[in-house]
């Protein structure tokens, strides 16, 4: 081989490995560009998730194939989430049109609430394309603002209608006062009996009020996660009194593992109103039982009594406002014709329903339905064992 040839082989050897040392660091290169992307993803995509947590809206961000990878607490509340899935076609489709072309969507829609789908939110949905190739979905519930037109229009017919009798009674009753006041014996009788219908009146616009602010927020604005043996125990203690003035038994079974999002108190509320009627309407030494338990994707509470039962053609009509199956029987008991309403509002903002059993001469059941808190949970209001109070 002439020093010729041998020069020019090496030149080209040389030019090899440069160009498969420049071929391996440009690989390394890509390489290490590509890690950096999906760490940047990532932590954009984590980013994006921290600020779910602090918005007013309901946030969820889905991947490629429509899978929920982040979404804030209130989107499952409100029934827009279960089980890591999309629960509504409507948000489904505008997710596919954002993906499809990456334009920025703004609908106003309404949608029911799973699992039982008995009650409806009216929201605006806010659907945009992630840098991540993700879609981010901002669902701003609006039925508030929807209905308090028609509430302040209920408000005052409810005024109008039914405080003319306990204002008219209370009338009635001072000019009484003031003709007897020369009977020491009948002015403490009309006397008396003016508190207990002051009683009454205070009771009944407080549960007006409450009932029109229930029609008014029909769907909840901060849900938790509230513990069912904790709302059963503290709806328990408030009609402890009237139980015990009965010596009326409740007995209760609920699991201390249930849970659903809500609002403690008005679900305290709820059981509360059906566990005081379930008393009211029962006879003394008699037993009252509350029970709860989950059946697939819903929280069943139930509350059983001994009472009279209610005839067939009334059982339709009893979760109307003011209905009294027994106007008699309400008056005795203080009644107002608004708890079985209040009930069936608080359930409805929760995204569930109030149903009835009931046999004349039989006792009736009650159950409230409401869906599940599906995510593990850390901490939720809870009592040791079943008891009997």
């Amino acid at each position: 081989m002439t020093p010729t040839t041998a020069a020019v082989l090496s030149a080209l050897v040389g030019l090899a490995i440069a160009v498969v040392a420049v071929g391996i660091w440009r690989a390394m290169q890509r390489s290490h560009t590509a890690e950096l992307e999906v760490v940047h993803d990532r932590a954009a995509l984590a980013s994006t998730a921290d600020v779910l947590s602090v918005l007013r809206s309901s946030g969820i961000i889905v991947d490629d194939s429509d899978a929920v990878v982040s979404h804030s607490e209130s989107a499952e509340a409100y029934g827009l989430v279960r089980h890591d899935e999309l629960v509504h076609d409507e948000l489904l489709a505008m997710v596919d049109q954002v993906r499809r072309d990456g334009t920025i969507r703004e609908r106003e829609l309404d949608l029911s609430r799973p699992p039982m789908r008995q009650s409806s939110i009216s929201v605006r949905a806010r659907v945009a394309p992630l840098r991540t190739g993700h879609i981010l979905l901002l669902v701003e519930d609006n039925t508030q603002a929807r209905r308090v037109e028609e509430i302040r229009r209920d408000f005052v017919a409810n005024v109008s209608h039914e405080l003319k009798t306990p204002v008219g009674g209370l009338a009635l009753l001072a000019e009484a006062v003031l003709d007897a006041r020369d009977d020491p014996e009948a002015v403490q009788r009309f006397a008396s009996r003016m508190l207990v219908e002051t009683d009454r009146l205070t009771r009944l616009v407080k549960e007006i009020v409450d009932l029109s602010r229930l029609q008014a927020a029909q769907s909840l604005t901060d849900p938790q996660r509230v513990g069912i043996r904790g709302v059963v125990d503290e709806a328990i203690d408030l009609t402890k009194v009237a139980a015990d003035a009965k010596d009326i038994t409740v007995n209760t079974r609920v699991p201390e593992s249930l849970s659903v999002f809500g609002d403690h108190d008005l679900l305290v509320t709820a059981v509360g109103n059906l566990i005081g009627n379930a008393i009211a309407y029962s006879s003394e030494r008699t037993k009252v039982g509350v029970g709860a338990r989950q059946v697939n994707d819903v929280i069943e509470i139930s509350v059983t009594d001994q009472g009279p039962g209610i005839a067939q053609p009334e059982q339709s009509r009893i979760f109307e406002r003011f209905y009294r199956v027994d106007a008699a029987r309400s008056r005795a008991t203080g009644g107002t014709g608004l708890g079985l309403s209040i009930v069936k509002h608080i359930c409805a903002n929760h995204g569930g329903d109030v149903q009835v059993w009931s046999e004349e001469g039989h006792g009736s059941t009650f159950t409230i339905r409401l869906p599940a808190a599906t995510a593990p949970h850390a901490t939720v209001s809870t009592a040791q064992g079943d008891r009997e109070s």
